[in-house]
């Protein structure tokens, strides 16, 4: 297993990890099998979508903020509950398969650890199986 740091800058944002991963692809010289991103964190999250055009983040993040807004009478204390809701709508973990030591995404698709409660120095785990 691998550890990536994740350093975020703001409150909500989405940043591109896909060349990280595979970066551990590349070094575990695993030709097929499953890579497997788990983010231990209730507050951010992971998700694979566009990584071509930057005003789909852009979208992504501002609709979340309109569904579920920074204050909306939460009861929980540390004031962070949109966070907590955010991360678990989009998930902890990815699965994504290799072949020929590749990820294997769509054309368009990356792989995004997403920050709901930031800034913070985070961590993702990465599990290569062949």
């Amino acid at each position: 297993m691998d550890k990536l740091n994740v350093s975020t800058h703001k409150q909500t944002q989405m940043i591109d990890i896909t060349g990280k991963i595979q970066g551990f692809v590349d070094k575990s010289n695993i030709k097929s099998g499953i890579c497997t991103i788990f983010v231990p964190h209730t507050t951010a999250a992971v998700t694979i979508n566009e990584n071509a055009d930057p005003d789909v983040v852009h979208d992504i993040l501002m609709e979340t903020d309109k569904v579920i807004p920074l204050k909306d009478g939460y009861l929980h204390m540390e004031g962070n509950s949109a966070a907590h809701i955010k991360a678990s709508l989009f998930g902890f973990s990815e699965q994504v398969i290799i072949e020929n030591g590749k990820l294997v995404l769509g054309t368009w698709q990356g792989i995004y650890f997403c920050e709901f409660d930031g800034a913070r120095q985070r961590q993702a785990y990465v599990k290569i199986t062949g």
